[in-house]
């Protein structure tokens, strides 16, 4: 007890642990791993693995061995840099998908990928929707799109793709580019802008 006159010193309060992120432990398995565990690894790759292979095959284009040869590298480096990772409040799947993202980066611009869909499958992936953003793919070719989106930055690629080539809904693009709704929104906005300016006259 204080004694009479004096202020009670606060004591610190004791850290979340990251058992309890709501991340259904799977920090617990980051620090395992951190302690050497191979086990725990394997766990996080058996959990994670889907996720990063899906991500890779949409900015991909459908390119499952280049999706699963990134899918892997991801894991490598991950094992390389466990220990460097730390607790932020969020899954640790995003960080397996920002290293999946610089790899496929290092990729596009060490190999001058270009994005290439054929017309059916530009078809098939878009979304049913009447708003602006679908009113500008609709009208264009699929040469002219293609073309015109490979000139967008990489967010704005990764998101029209995410968004209209492949269909997924704001909330999944979010989840995928680690971002919150409201700036997909904002990026895809501007994206499509971009591309109305980008397409030719007739197609806008």
């Amino acid at each position: 007890m204080a004694e009479p006159g004096t202020a009670a010193v606060p004591q610190p309060q004791p850290q979340p642990q990251p058992a309890g992120d709501g991340h259904d432990g799977s920090w617990a398995l980051v620090k395992m791993a951190q302690a050497g565990d191979m086990k725990a690894f394997g766990e996080l790759f058996d959990r994670y693995f889907d996720m990063v292979f899906r991500f890779a095959l949409v900015r991909m284009n459908g390119d499952r061995a280049q999706a699963e040869d990134i899918a892997q590298e991801t894991f490598v480096r991950a094992l390389r840099r466990i220990g460097s990772v730390t607790y932020q409040g969020r899954d640790i799947g995003a960080w397996f998908v920002t290293i999946a993202r610089n790899l496929i980066f290092d990729h596009v611009k060490s190999s001058r990928y270009r994005l290439e869909h054929a017309t059916d499958e530009i078809v098939e992936h878009s979304p049913a929707t009447h708003g602006p953003e679908q009113q500008v793919l609709d009208g264009a070719t699929n040469s002219e799109l293609l073309r015109c989106i490979g000139r967008l930055n990489p967010d704005q690629q990764e998101c029209i793709t995410l968004r209209f080539l492949q269909g997924l809904s704001v909330a999944e693009t979010a989840a995928l580019m680690d971002r919150n709704e409201g700036a997909v929104k904002a990026l895809q906005h501007r994206a499509v802008r971009r591309l109305a300016q980008l397409l030719p006259e007739g197609l806008r």
